[in-house]
Protein backbone atom coordinates (compact mmCIF):
# COMPACT_ATOMS: atom_id res chain seq x y z
CA UNK A 1 0.00 0.00 0.00
CA UNK A 2 1.40 3.43 -0.93
CA UNK A 3 2.72 5.34 2.05
CA UNK A 4 3.17 2.22 4.21
CA UNK A 5 1.41 1.81 7.52
CA UNK A 6 2.82 4.93 9.20
CA UNK A 7 0.55 7.40 10.93
CA UNK A 8 0.38 9.88 8.05
CA UNK A 9 -2.36 11.53 6.01
CA UNK A 10 -1.81 9.44 2.88
CA UNK A 11 -3.87 6.36 3.94
CA UNK A 12 -7.00 8.50 4.35
CA UNK A 13 -6.94 9.50 0.68
CA UNK A 14 -5.96 5.99 -0.43
CA UNK A 15 -8.96 4.50 1.38
CA UNK A 16 -11.45 7.05 0.05
CA UNK A 17 -10.19 6.50 -3.51
CA UNK A 18 -10.33 2.71 -3.16
CA UNK A 19 -13.71 2.37 -1.43
CA UNK A 20 -15.66 5.48 -2.49
CA UNK A 21 -14.38 6.56 -5.92
CA UNK A 22 -17.81 7.83 -6.99
CA UNK A 23 -18.60 9.87 -3.85
CA UNK A 24 -18.98 13.54 -4.70
CA UNK A 25 -16.96 16.61 -3.84
CA UNK A 26 -19.07 19.72 -4.46
CA UNK A 27 -17.66 23.23 -4.52
CA UNK A 28 -19.20 26.69 -4.83
CA UNK A 29 -16.71 28.88 -6.69
CA UNK A 30 -16.61 32.15 -8.61
CA UNK A 31 -17.01 29.93 -11.69
CA UNK A 32 -20.20 28.33 -10.36
CA UNK A 33 -20.85 24.92 -8.78
CA UNK A 34 -18.11 22.39 -9.50
CA UNK A 35 -18.63 18.63 -9.00
CA UNK A 36 -16.29 15.71 -9.17
CA UNK A 37 -15.57 12.58 -7.13
CA UNK A 38 -12.85 10.99 -4.99
CA UNK A 39 -11.42 9.21 -8.03
CA UNK A 40 -10.90 12.50 -9.88
CA UNK A 41 -9.80 14.22 -6.68
CA UNK A 42 -7.04 11.65 -6.15
CA UNK A 43 -5.88 12.23 -9.72
CA UNK A 44 -5.74 15.98 -9.19
CA UNK A 45 -3.94 15.70 -5.85
CA UNK A 46 -1.36 13.59 -7.70
CA UNK A 47 -1.09 16.23 -10.43
CA UNK A 48 -0.48 18.91 -7.82
CA UNK A 49 2.22 16.79 -6.15
CA UNK A 50 3.90 16.22 -9.53
CA UNK A 51 3.75 19.97 -10.28
CA UNK A 52 5.40 20.80 -6.95
CA UNK A 53 8.04 18.14 -7.59
CA UNK A 54 8.73 19.60 -11.03
CA UNK A 55 9.08 23.05 -9.48
CA UNK A 56 11.68 21.72 -7.09
CA UNK A 57 9.67 21.82 -3.87
CA UNK A 58 9.45 19.29 -1.08
CA UNK A 59 11.39 18.11 1.97
CA UNK A 60 9.39 20.11 4.51
CA UNK A 61 9.34 23.37 2.56
CA UNK A 62 6.34 25.54 3.30
CA UNK A 63 3.72 26.23 0.65
CA UNK A 64 1.16 28.92 1.51
CA UNK A 65 -2.52 29.08 0.65
CA UNK A 66 -4.55 32.31 0.67
CA UNK A 67 -7.94 30.86 -0.16
CA UNK A 68 -11.59 30.32 0.74
CA UNK A 69 -13.31 26.92 1.07
CA UNK A 70 -13.38 25.16 -2.30
CA UNK A 71 -12.21 22.03 -4.11
CA UNK A 72 -8.85 23.39 -5.28
CA UNK A 73 -7.97 24.40 -1.74
CA UNK A 74 -8.98 20.89 -0.65
CA UNK A 75 -6.56 19.44 -3.21
CA UNK A 76 -3.69 21.22 -1.45
CA UNK A 77 -4.67 19.48 1.82
CA UNK A 78 -3.40 16.16 0.46
CA UNK A 79 -1.22 17.16 -2.50
CA UNK A 80 1.17 19.35 -0.49
CA UNK A 81 1.77 17.32 2.71
CA UNK A 82 1.50 14.04 0.80
CA UNK A 83 4.59 14.80 -1.29
CA UNK A 84 6.62 15.91 1.73
CA UNK A 85 6.10 19.68 1.80
CA UNK A 86 4.24 21.62 4.49
CA UNK A 87 0.77 23.12 3.98
CA UNK A 88 0.67 26.65 5.43
CA UNK A 89 -2.87 28.07 5.45
CA UNK A 90 -2.82 31.88 5.69
CA UNK A 91 -5.78 33.82 7.05
CA UNK A 92 -6.60 36.50 4.44
CA UNK A 93 -8.70 38.46 6.93
CA UNK A 94 -5.69 39.43 9.02
CA UNK A 95 -4.15 42.92 8.81
CA UNK A 96 -1.48 43.38 6.14
CA UNK A 97 1.31 43.68 8.73
CA UNK A 98 0.33 40.29 10.21
CA UNK A 99 0.24 38.66 6.78
CA UNK A 100 3.66 40.09 6.03
CA UNK A 101 5.05 38.78 9.31
CA UNK A 102 3.51 35.33 8.80
CA UNK A 103 4.90 34.88 5.28
CA UNK A 104 8.33 36.13 6.36
CA UNK A 105 8.33 33.94 9.47
CA UNK A 106 7.23 30.84 7.54
CA UNK A 107 9.48 31.53 4.54
CA UNK A 108 6.80 30.34 2.10
CA UNK A 109 8.18 29.56 -1.36
CA UNK A 110 4.84 29.54 -3.20
CA UNK A 111 1.46 31.03 -2.36
CA UNK A 112 -1.79 29.72 -3.84
CA UNK A 113 -4.31 32.57 -3.92
CA UNK A 114 -7.98 32.98 -4.88
CA UNK A 115 -8.89 35.48 -7.58
CA UNK A 116 -11.17 37.38 -5.21
CA UNK A 117 -8.32 37.68 -2.68
CA UNK A 118 -5.73 38.95 -5.14
CA UNK A 119 -6.30 42.63 -4.24
CA UNK A 120 -5.80 41.85 -0.54
CA UNK A 121 -2.57 39.95 -1.21
CA UNK A 122 -1.35 42.60 -3.64
CA UNK A 123 -1.92 45.21 -0.95
CA UNK A 124 0.10 43.23 1.58
CA UNK A 125 2.94 42.76 -0.90
CA UNK A 126 2.94 46.41 -1.99
CA UNK A 127 2.91 47.61 1.62
CA UNK A 128 6.00 45.56 2.53
CA UNK A 129 9.44 47.18 2.28
CA UNK A 130 10.89 43.80 1.30
CA UNK A 131 7.88 42.19 -0.37
CA UNK A 132 7.72 38.47 0.35
CA UNK A 133 11.37 37.75 -0.45
CA UNK A 134 11.03 33.99 0.00
CA UNK A 135 8.07 33.68 -2.39
CA UNK A 136 9.09 32.51 -5.85
CA UNK A 137 5.66 31.93 -7.36
CA UNK A 138 2.01 32.94 -6.94
CA UNK A 139 -0.56 30.46 -8.22
CA UNK A 140 -4.06 31.86 -8.86
CA UNK A 141 -6.82 29.36 -8.10
CA UNK A 142 -8.61 29.15 -11.43
CA UNK A 143 -8.23 28.68 -15.14
CA UNK A 144 -6.78 32.10 -15.86
CA UNK A 145 -4.94 34.98 -14.20
CA UNK A 146 -6.69 38.35 -14.02
CA UNK A 147 -4.76 41.62 -14.22
CA UNK A 148 -2.36 41.65 -11.31
CA UNK A 149 0.94 43.15 -10.24
CA UNK A 150 2.06 39.74 -9.01
CA UNK A 151 4.12 37.30 -11.08
CA UNK A 152 1.42 34.65 -11.19
CA UNK A 153 0.37 31.50 -13.02
CA UNK A 154 -3.10 29.93 -13.18
CA UNK A 155 -3.65 26.82 -11.05
CA UNK A 156 -5.03 24.80 -13.95
CA UNK A 157 -1.95 25.61 -16.02
CA UNK A 158 0.30 24.75 -13.10
CA UNK A 159 -1.17 21.28 -12.59
CA UNK A 160 -2.98 20.52 -15.84
CA UNK A 161 -0.23 18.80 -17.86
CA UNK A 162 1.06 16.69 -14.98
CA UNK A 163 0.54 12.90 -14.68
CA UNK A 164 -2.47 11.70 -12.69
CA UNK A 165 -0.38 9.12 -10.83
CA UNK A 166 2.29 9.88 -8.27
CA UNK A 167 4.79 7.78 -6.38
CA UNK A 168 3.81 8.99 -2.91
CA UNK A 169 6.87 8.82 -0.64
CA UNK A 170 7.08 6.95 2.64
CA UNK A 171 7.10 9.87 5.08
CA UNK A 172 8.26 9.90 8.66
CA UNK A 173 5.49 10.48 11.18
CA UNK A 174 7.33 13.47 12.65
CA UNK A 175 7.58 15.19 9.25
CA UNK A 176 5.95 18.65 9.45
CA UNK A 177 2.73 18.53 7.43
CA UNK A 178 0.88 21.70 8.37
CA UNK A 179 1.39 25.20 9.76
CA UNK A 180 -1.22 27.60 11.14
CA UNK A 181 -0.83 30.90 12.96
CA UNK A 182 -2.92 32.27 15.79
CA UNK A 183 -4.91 35.40 14.98
CA UNK A 184 -2.49 37.61 16.91
CA UNK A 185 -5.08 39.85 18.61
CA UNK A 186 -2.75 40.34 21.59
CA UNK A 187 0.55 40.57 19.74
CA UNK A 188 2.36 38.97 16.83
CA UNK A 189 0.71 35.79 15.52
CA UNK A 190 2.29 32.59 16.81
CA UNK A 191 2.96 29.69 14.45
CA UNK A 192 1.87 26.15 15.31
CA UNK A 193 3.33 23.24 13.34
CA UNK A 194 1.46 19.96 12.87
CA UNK A 195 3.33 16.80 12.04
CA UNK A 196 1.89 13.98 9.95
CA UNK A 197 1.30 12.01 13.14
CA UNK A 198 -0.44 14.93 14.89
CA UNK A 199 -2.92 15.34 12.04
CA UNK A 200 -3.42 11.56 11.82
CA UNK A 201 -4.11 11.16 15.55
CA UNK A 202 -6.38 14.23 15.60
CA UNK A 203 -8.36 12.77 12.71
CA UNK A 204 -8.72 9.40 14.40
CA UNK A 205 -9.85 11.03 17.65
CA UNK A 206 -12.58 13.12 16.06
CA UNK A 207 -13.67 10.07 14.07
CA UNK A 208 -14.38 8.32 17.37
CA UNK A 209 -17.97 8.30 18.70
CA UNK A 210 -16.98 10.89 21.31
CA UNK A 211 -15.56 13.21 18.66
CA UNK A 212 -17.28 14.46 15.49
CA UNK A 213 -17.46 11.22 13.49
CA UNK A 214 -18.16 11.31 9.75
CA UNK A 215 -19.12 8.23 7.77
CA UNK A 216 -19.86 7.31 4.16
CA UNK A 217 -23.53 8.32 4.49
CA UNK A 218 -22.65 11.84 5.70
CA UNK A 219 -22.53 15.04 3.69
CA UNK A 220 -20.06 17.42 5.36
CA UNK A 221 -20.02 21.19 4.79
CA UNK A 222 -17.33 23.12 6.70
CA UNK A 223 -18.32 26.76 6.99
CA UNK A 224 -15.40 27.36 9.33
CA UNK A 225 -12.70 28.61 6.94
CA UNK A 226 -10.12 26.16 5.67
CA UNK A 227 -7.48 28.73 6.67
CA UNK A 228 -8.66 28.46 10.29
CA UNK A 229 -6.93 25.40 11.83
CA UNK A 230 -7.57 23.23 8.75
CA UNK A 231 -11.34 23.82 8.93
CA UNK A 232 -11.18 22.11 12.34
CA UNK A 233 -9.77 19.01 10.66
CA UNK A 234 -13.07 18.17 8.96
CA UNK A 235 -11.68 17.81 5.41
CA UNK A 236 -9.30 15.12 6.72
CA UNK A 237 -11.92 13.31 8.79
CA UNK A 238 -14.54 13.44 6.01
CA UNK A 239 -12.03 11.86 3.65
CA UNK A 240 -11.10 9.23 6.25
CA UNK A 241 -14.78 8.32 6.59
CA UNK A 242 -15.61 8.44 2.88
CA UNK A 243 -18.16 11.25 3.32
CA UNK A 244 -19.37 13.61 0.61
CA UNK A 245 -17.76 17.07 0.79
CA UNK A 246 -19.57 20.36 0.17
CA UNK A 247 -17.46 23.53 0.15
CA UNK A 248 -19.39 26.82 0.39
CA UNK A 249 -16.81 28.98 -1.38
CA UNK A 250 -16.03 32.67 -0.96
CA UNK A 251 -17.86 34.56 1.82
CA UNK A 252 -21.12 32.59 1.78
CA UNK A 253 -24.26 34.43 2.88
CA UNK A 254 -26.99 32.71 4.92
CA UNK A 255 -28.98 32.22 1.70
CA UNK A 256 -26.00 30.40 0.12
CA UNK A 257 -25.68 28.09 3.13
CA UNK A 258 -29.41 27.35 3.20
CA UNK A 259 -29.38 26.58 -0.53
CA UNK A 260 -26.42 24.20 -0.22
CA UNK A 261 -28.00 22.41 2.75
CA UNK A 262 -31.20 21.88 0.78
CA UNK A 263 -29.70 21.02 -2.60
CA UNK A 264 -26.80 18.84 -1.46
CA UNK A 265 -28.45 17.13 1.51
CA UNK A 266 -25.88 18.37 4.04
CA UNK A 267 -25.96 16.27 7.24
CA UNK A 268 -23.08 17.87 9.21
CA UNK A 269 -21.82 21.44 9.15
CA UNK A 270 -19.56 23.50 11.38
CA UNK A 271 -18.75 27.12 12.11
CA UNK A 272 -18.57 29.88 14.71
CA UNK A 273 -21.78 31.16 16.39
CA UNK A 274 -21.99 34.35 14.32
CA UNK A 275 -22.48 32.21 11.19
CA UNK A 276 -25.41 30.37 12.74
CA UNK A 277 -26.98 33.55 14.10
CA UNK A 278 -27.21 34.69 10.48
CA UNK A 279 -28.69 31.37 9.36
CA UNK A 280 -31.21 31.51 12.22
CA UNK A 281 -32.46 34.89 11.09
CA UNK A 282 -32.68 33.69 7.49
CA UNK A 283 -34.63 30.56 8.47
CA UNK A 284 -37.06 32.67 10.51
CA UNK A 285 -37.84 34.85 7.49
CA UNK A 286 -37.74 32.26 4.69
CA UNK A 287 -39.04 28.81 3.89
CA UNK A 288 -35.92 26.69 4.41
CA UNK A 289 -35.82 22.88 4.41
CA UNK A 290 -33.33 21.73 7.08
CA UNK A 291 -34.60 18.16 7.13
CA UNK A 292 -31.28 16.63 5.96
CA UNK A 293 -29.23 18.45 8.59
CA UNK A 294 -28.47 16.27 11.61
CA UNK A 295 -25.60 17.99 13.41
CA UNK A 296 -24.38 21.55 13.57
CA UNK A 297 -20.98 21.90 15.24
CA UNK A 298 -20.21 25.18 17.00
CA UNK A 299 -16.78 26.30 18.18
CA UNK A 300 -14.67 29.42 18.53
CA UNK A 301 -16.97 30.80 21.23
CA UNK A 302 -20.00 29.59 23.14
CA UNK A 303 -23.37 29.25 21.43
CA UNK A 304 -26.18 31.07 23.23
CA UNK A 305 -28.72 28.77 24.83
CA UNK A 306 -31.40 30.29 22.62
CA UNK A 307 -29.49 29.06 19.56
CA UNK A 308 -29.41 25.49 20.87
CA UNK A 309 -33.16 25.61 21.52
CA UNK A 310 -33.83 27.06 18.06
CA UNK A 311 -32.04 24.27 16.23
CA UNK A 312 -33.52 21.65 18.57
CA UNK A 313 -36.93 22.91 17.44
CA UNK A 314 -35.81 22.18 13.87
CA UNK A 315 -34.56 18.67 14.80
CA UNK A 316 -30.92 19.69 14.36
CA UNK A 317 -28.50 18.76 17.14
CA UNK A 318 -26.18 21.63 17.96
CA UNK A 319 -22.89 20.17 19.24
CA UNK A 320 -20.46 22.33 21.18
CA UNK A 321 -16.78 21.70 20.53
CA UNK A 322 -13.81 23.41 22.12
CA UNK A 323 -10.29 23.79 20.84
CA UNK A 324 -7.66 26.21 19.64
CA UNK A 325 -4.93 26.48 17.03
CA UNK A 326 -2.55 24.82 19.46
CA UNK A 327 -4.79 21.73 19.79
CA UNK A 328 -5.19 21.14 16.03
CA UNK A 329 -7.99 22.16 17.13
CA UNK A 330 -10.50 19.78 18.78
CA UNK A 331 -9.96 19.30 22.51
CA UNK A 332 -13.44 18.68 23.90
CA UNK A 333 -16.91 17.86 22.52
CA UNK A 334 -20.22 18.25 24.36
CA UNK A 335 -21.86 14.87 23.79
CA UNK A 336 -24.24 13.56 26.42
CA UNK A 337 -22.98 10.72 28.55
CA UNK A 338 -25.12 7.60 28.32
CA UNK A 339 -26.49 8.07 31.86
CA UNK A 340 -27.80 11.50 30.85
CA UNK A 341 -29.77 10.33 27.82
CA UNK A 342 -32.92 9.84 29.92
CA UNK A 343 -32.49 13.10 31.84
CA UNK A 344 -35.02 15.90 31.40
CA UNK A 345 -34.48 18.39 28.59
CA UNK A 346 -33.32 21.24 30.82
CA UNK A 347 -30.66 19.05 32.45
CA UNK A 348 -29.44 17.91 29.06
CA UNK A 349 -29.43 21.48 27.79
CA UNK A 350 -27.29 22.56 30.72
CA UNK A 351 -24.67 19.94 29.80
CA UNK A 352 -24.83 20.64 26.07
CA UNK A 353 -24.33 24.36 26.70
CA UNK A 354 -20.89 23.62 28.10
CA UNK A 355 -17.79 23.03 26.02
CA UNK A 356 -17.92 19.31 26.69
CA UNK A 357 -15.93 16.24 27.64
CA UNK A 358 -12.22 15.97 26.96
CA UNK A 359 -11.51 14.20 23.66
CA UNK A 360 -10.15 10.63 23.84
CA UNK A 361 -6.35 10.72 23.94
CA UNK A 362 -5.94 14.02 25.81
CA UNK A 363 -5.23 14.91 29.43
CA UNK A 364 -6.00 18.16 31.21
CA UNK A 365 -5.84 19.93 34.53
CA UNK A 366 -7.36 23.15 35.90
CA UNK A 367 -4.99 25.33 37.92
CA UNK A 368 -5.94 28.22 40.20
CA UNK A 369 -3.92 31.37 40.93
CA UNK A 370 -2.00 29.55 43.66
CA UNK A 371 -0.88 26.80 41.28
CA UNK A 372 -3.22 24.19 42.74
CA UNK A 373 -5.65 21.94 40.87
CA UNK A 374 -9.28 22.89 41.50
CA UNK A 375 -12.03 20.39 42.41
CA UNK A 376 -14.48 19.23 39.75
CA UNK A 377 -17.57 20.63 41.43
CA UNK A 378 -18.85 22.99 38.73
CA UNK A 379 -18.04 25.99 40.93
CA UNK A 380 -14.27 26.29 41.36
CA UNK A 381 -12.42 27.62 38.34
CA UNK A 382 -8.92 28.16 37.05
CA UNK A 383 -6.84 28.04 33.88
CA UNK A 384 -7.29 25.01 31.63
CA UNK A 385 -4.02 23.27 30.80
CA UNK A 386 -3.92 20.42 28.30
CA UNK A 387 -1.56 17.92 26.66
CA UNK A 388 -1.78 15.06 24.20
CA UNK A 389 -0.52 13.63 20.89
CA UNK A 390 -1.95 16.42 18.73
CA UNK A 391 -1.37 19.33 21.16
CA UNK A 392 1.67 21.43 20.29
CA UNK A 393 4.58 21.50 22.69
CA UNK A 394 6.26 24.58 21.25
CA UNK A 395 5.68 27.57 18.98
CA UNK A 396 7.32 27.91 15.58
CA UNK A 397 10.49 30.04 15.91
CA UNK A 398 9.20 31.59 19.16
CA UNK A 399 11.38 30.32 22.05
CA UNK A 400 10.34 33.22 24.28
CA UNK A 401 6.70 32.09 24.05
CA UNK A 402 7.67 28.49 24.80
CA UNK A 403 9.07 29.49 28.19
CA UNK A 404 5.90 31.23 29.36
CA UNK A 405 3.08 29.20 27.80
CA UNK A 406 4.00 25.60 28.65
CA UNK A 407 4.49 23.90 32.00
CA UNK A 408 5.27 20.25 32.77
CA UNK A 409 4.37 19.32 29.20
CA UNK A 410 0.98 21.04 29.48
CA UNK A 411 -0.13 23.90 27.22
CA UNK A 412 -1.48 26.85 29.18
CA UNK A 413 -4.61 27.60 27.18
CA UNK A 414 -5.50 30.96 28.73
CA UNK A 415 -9.09 29.75 29.12
CA UNK A 416 -10.65 30.09 32.57
CA UNK A 417 -12.88 27.05 33.15
CA UNK A 418 -14.85 25.08 35.67
CA UNK A 419 -15.45 21.33 35.50
CA UNK A 420 -18.61 19.75 36.90
CA UNK A 421 -18.97 16.42 38.67
CA UNK A 422 -19.68 14.67 35.33
CA UNK A 423 -16.48 16.00 33.77
CA UNK A 424 -18.08 18.65 31.53
CA UNK A 425 -15.75 21.58 30.93
CA UNK A 426 -17.30 25.04 30.94
CA UNK A 427 -15.39 28.04 29.66
CA UNK A 428 -15.96 30.79 32.19
CA UNK A 429 -13.98 33.25 30.09
CA UNK A 430 -10.74 33.91 28.39
CA UNK A 431 -8.23 35.00 31.00
CA UNK A 432 -7.98 38.36 29.28
CA UNK A 433 -11.77 38.79 29.01
CA UNK A 434 -12.91 37.91 32.52
CA UNK A 435 -14.06 41.04 34.41
CA UNK A 436 -12.50 41.53 37.85
CA UNK A 437 -14.94 43.57 39.93
CA UNK A 438 -14.38 44.22 43.62
CA UNK A 439 -12.10 41.23 44.00
CA UNK A 440 -14.58 38.86 42.33
CA UNK A 441 -14.83 37.62 38.75
CA UNK A 442 -17.68 38.22 36.31
CA UNK A 443 -17.89 36.05 33.21
CA UNK A 444 -18.32 38.23 30.14
CA UNK A 445 -19.28 35.11 28.19
CA UNK A 446 -22.16 34.23 30.50
CA UNK A 447 -23.50 37.78 30.32
CA UNK A 448 -23.26 37.73 26.52
CA UNK A 449 -25.20 34.47 26.35
CA UNK A 450 -27.84 35.86 28.68
CA UNK A 451 -28.18 39.04 26.65
CA UNK A 452 -28.44 37.16 23.35
CA UNK A 453 -31.18 35.00 24.83
CA UNK A 454 -33.38 38.13 24.88
CA UNK A 455 -35.83 38.29 21.99
CA UNK A 456 -34.80 41.81 21.01
CA UNK A 457 -31.03 41.24 20.89
CA UNK A 458 -29.25 40.14 17.73
CA UNK A 459 -25.65 40.32 18.99
CA UNK A 460 -24.06 41.31 22.29
CA UNK A 461 -20.54 41.68 23.63
CA UNK A 462 -19.53 42.49 27.19
CA UNK A 463 -16.19 44.00 28.20
CA UNK A 464 -14.69 45.24 31.42
CA UNK A 465 -13.98 48.97 31.68
CA UNK A 466 -12.03 50.73 34.45
CA UNK A 467 -13.89 51.78 37.58
CA UNK A 468 -12.47 53.92 40.37
CA UNK A 469 -13.93 51.86 43.19
CA UNK A 470 -14.51 48.36 41.81
CA UNK A 471 -11.45 48.07 39.52
CA UNK A 472 -13.60 46.99 36.57
CA UNK A 473 -17.27 46.95 35.74
CA UNK A 474 -19.12 45.26 32.85
CA UNK A 475 -20.15 47.32 29.84
CA UNK A 476 -22.61 45.75 27.39
CA UNK A 477 -22.50 46.52 23.66
CA UNK A 478 -25.75 45.38 22.07
CA UNK A 479 -27.05 45.10 18.50
CA UNK A 480 -30.88 45.19 18.69
CA UNK A 481 -33.25 43.34 16.38
CA UNK A 482 -35.24 45.37 13.87
CA UNK A 483 -38.41 45.28 15.98
CA UNK A 484 -36.69 46.33 19.23
CA UNK A 485 -37.53 49.56 21.05
CA UNK A 486 -34.05 51.01 21.44
CA UNK A 487 -35.21 53.57 24.00
CA UNK A 488 -36.38 50.99 26.52
CA UNK A 489 -34.06 48.11 25.60
CA UNK A 490 -31.32 48.95 28.11
CA UNK A 491 -33.71 48.80 31.08
CA UNK A 492 -35.30 45.62 29.71
CA UNK A 493 -31.91 43.96 29.49
CA UNK A 494 -30.90 44.90 33.02
CA UNK A 495 -34.11 43.35 34.35
CA UNK A 496 -33.48 40.33 32.14
CA UNK A 497 -29.98 39.83 33.62
CA UNK A 498 -31.36 40.17 37.16
CA UNK A 499 -33.59 37.15 36.60
CA UNK A 500 -30.52 34.87 36.72
CA UNK A 501 -27.60 36.83 38.13
CA UNK A 502 -26.82 38.98 41.18
CA UNK A 503 -27.12 42.75 40.94
CA UNK A 504 -23.38 43.28 40.90
CA UNK A 505 -23.20 41.28 37.63
CA UNK A 506 -25.61 43.65 35.87
CA UNK A 507 -23.79 45.82 33.28
CA UNK A 508 -23.55 49.43 34.42
CA UNK A 509 -24.12 50.73 30.90
CA UNK A 510 -25.81 49.22 27.87
CA UNK A 511 -24.65 50.83 24.63
CA UNK A 512 -26.63 50.27 21.44
CA UNK A 513 -24.35 49.69 18.41
CA UNK A 514 -24.88 48.75 14.77
CA UNK A 515 -22.55 45.77 14.71
CA UNK A 516 -20.15 43.94 17.00
CA UNK A 517 -16.70 44.01 15.35
CA UNK A 518 -15.34 40.58 14.43
CA UNK A 519 -11.85 39.13 14.44
CA UNK A 520 -10.30 37.52 11.39
CA UNK A 521 -11.76 34.19 12.53
CA UNK A 522 -15.31 35.48 13.02
CA UNK A 523 -15.21 35.85 16.81
CA UNK A 524 -16.29 38.98 18.64
CA UNK A 525 -13.29 41.34 18.65
CA UNK A 526 -13.21 42.39 22.27
CA UNK A 527 -9.75 43.89 21.91
CA UNK A 528 -11.16 46.41 19.42
CA UNK A 529 -14.07 47.15 21.75
CA UNK A 530 -11.75 47.62 24.73
CA UNK A 531 -9.70 50.10 22.72
CA UNK A 532 -12.76 51.98 21.48
CA UNK A 533 -14.41 52.18 24.90
CA UNK A 534 -11.27 52.52 27.02
CA UNK A 535 -12.35 55.98 28.20
CA UNK A 536 -15.94 54.99 28.96
CA UNK A 537 -16.80 56.84 32.17
CA UNK A 538 -18.65 54.80 34.74
CA UNK A 539 -19.85 57.20 37.38
CA UNK A 540 -19.00 56.40 41.01
CA UNK A 541 -22.13 55.18 42.74
CA UNK A 542 -23.78 53.86 39.58
CA UNK A 543 -23.57 50.39 41.12
CA UNK A 544 -25.90 50.25 44.14
CA UNK A 545 -24.32 49.31 47.47
CA UNK A 546 -26.41 46.14 47.67
CA UNK A 547 -25.23 45.17 44.21
CA UNK A 548 -21.55 45.16 45.12
CA UNK A 549 -19.60 41.91 45.41
CA UNK A 550 -18.49 42.79 48.95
Amino acid sequence: MPGGSAQTLRPFLWRADQLYPDTEIVSRTHEGIVRYDYDEFADRAAQLANALDAAGYGDGERIGTFCWNHHRHFETYFGIPGMGAQLHTINPLLPDKHIQYIVENAQDRTIFVDQSLLPKLEGAVADDAEPFESVERFVVMGESVPDTELDAVAYESFVGDQPTTYDWPDLEEDRPAGLCYTSGTTGRPKGVEYTQQMLWSHTMAIQSPQGIPLSDDDVMMPVVPMFHVNAWGLPFSATAGGAKHVYPGPQPEPADLAHLIEEEGVTVTAGVPTVWLGLMEYVKENDVDLSSLERLVVGGSAAPEAMIRFFDDHDVELVHAWGMTETAPVGAVAHLKSDLEDADYETQLQKRSKQGLIAPGLEYRVIDDDGDEVPHDGEAFGELQIRGPWVTTEYFKRPEANESEFEDGFLKTGDVVSVDEDGYIKIVDRAKDVIKSGGEWISSQELENALMAHDHVSEAAVIGVPHERWQERPLALVVPTEDADADSLADELREHILEEYPKWWVPDNVVIIDEVPKTATGKFNKQALREEYADESLVEGRVPEDASPE
